[in-house]
């Protein structure tokens, strides 16, 4: 009698490549055979699953603290008649952890967690994860990000301080499974403790603001390069516009592993909305082309709004919160010179907490979305002396 684990690789990789990829964790336990073959390729990348996979945007978002994968299928977006809804599922390996922010790199999900105690690397391909215990404690004004040196040994940056201040820097390394604080020089510059940093060809690019020019009528946006090889803050990028408010918000994005998006919104009664791609990037330098300049008449929050370009449909779909009571989290569509259509994606639930006065502000969890997902065989639960280890995700003792 045949049994699964007769079946030839090449039906095997074709099975596989059609499971969904928060599934393939629980397909492939079924099968020794499955398990080992998926470790050492990745299914779903031959011409024909390729083809089908450009027509829908891969990614994963945050909503309401939960990580979540997200398909979004902009076939048909200009024809009125087509609807446009993203397919949004929590990810069942990860529902028990509340998250506050998620960051992206080579196939692998950083997340932050909510009480800011520790931090969760996650494999969604291989099914793995890594808990990451602090050197000194974590908080929740901490900015990160996530990259890879010339060798392509995996870290992560921890910069550590207050809303406009910065204390000190770590890095993390996967290799050693250790936290060490680096020297880096007193910045001119200083990064929003909501800025998200995003990572491409292995390093990470913050937008910050000028030291120099706060105090003076016009501020200074730049963009920063922290190098993971010889990590250090490259000298600063030019960013394609001037921002004269410190409240102007400016969100980054990446196209695949190659090209750098920034969005540009100034907080005016126009509310004009920029996006800009780069035509060249690298540590030391940069250029931009415009992709879009449209009428918004709407914000687009920093502090959790996001969003991700897709080039053949050519359009840009932002990820934001309504302003009425309760929010509802909402992915706007536009085009150069056009906006298209809006989606409701689900309500936003409050974080709100009393003053000390005992007035209750308002605050939601924003959705936050990550760059296009590919796949990746990074491993994640072995040590240093190469031996597997355990990163089955443990409910944190009190």
């Amino acid at each position: 009698m045949t049994t699964i684990s007769d079946l030839p690789c090449d039906l095997v990789g074709e099975i596989l490549s059609r499971v969904p990829l928060t599934s393939l964790g629980a397909t492939r336990s079924t099968c020794k055979k499955w398990e080992d073959l998926s470790k050492k390729q990745i299914f779903g990348k031959k011409a024909g699953a390729a083809a089908g996979a450009r027509k829908q945007f891969m990614g994963f978002m945050m909503k309401d603290s939960r990580v979540c994968s997200l398909k979004f299928d902009l076939q048909g977006i200009r024809n009125h008649g087509d609807l446009v809804v993203p397919s949004i599922n929590q990810v069942s390996l990860l529902k028990q952890v509340e998250v506050s922010r998620v960051f992206h790199c080579d196939g692998l999900l950083l997340c932050v967690l909510k009480d800011s105690s520790r931090l969760l690397v996650w494999n969604p391909y291989l099914g793995q994860t890594r808990w990451i215990q602090p050197r000194i404690n974590y908080h929740e004004l901490d900015r990160y990000a996530i990259g890879y040196d010339k060798d392509r040994h995996h870290k992560i940056l921890r910069i550590f301080g207050g809303q406009q201040t910065v204390l000190g820097y770590e890095v993390y390394s996967f290799s050693s499974n250790s936290w060490r604080a680096i020297d880096v020089e007193p910045p001119e510059w200083f990064i929003w403790s909501h800025q998200r940093g995003v990572s491409l060809k292995g390093n990470a690019f913050f937008t910050a603001k000028n030291h120099t020019t706060l105090g003076g009528a016009k501020i200074e946006d730049i963009l920063l390069c922290f190098d993971f090889t010889t990590e250090r803050f490259r000298p600063s990028l030019h960013l394609p516009f001037c921002s004269d408010d410190a409240r102007d918000n400016v969100t980054l994005s990446c196209l695949r592993d190659e090209q750098l998006a920034v969005l540009h919104q100034r907080l005016n009664a126009c509310q004009i909305m920029e996006i800009w791609v780069t035509s060249k990037i690298d540590p030391n330098a940069v250029s931009w082309n415009k992709f879009m300049r449209e009428l918004a008449g709407y914000p687009v929050d920093t502090e959790g709004g996001s969003f991700f370009i897709d080039e053949e449909k050519n359009v840009a779909v932002v990820f934001d919160l309504d302003q009425f009571i309760p929010a509802m989290a909402s992915a706007h569509m536009v085009g150069p010179r056009r906006y298209l259509r809006s989606v409701i994606i689900g309500q936003a639930r409050s974080i709100g907490k009393l003053d000390k006065f005992g007035y209750f502000h308002d605050k939601y969890c924003l959705p936050l979305v990550c760059s296009s997902y590919d796949p990746s065989l990074v491993q994640l639960q072995f040590n240093q002396q190469g031996k597997r280890q355990n990163y089955l995700i443990q409910p944190k003792e009190n």
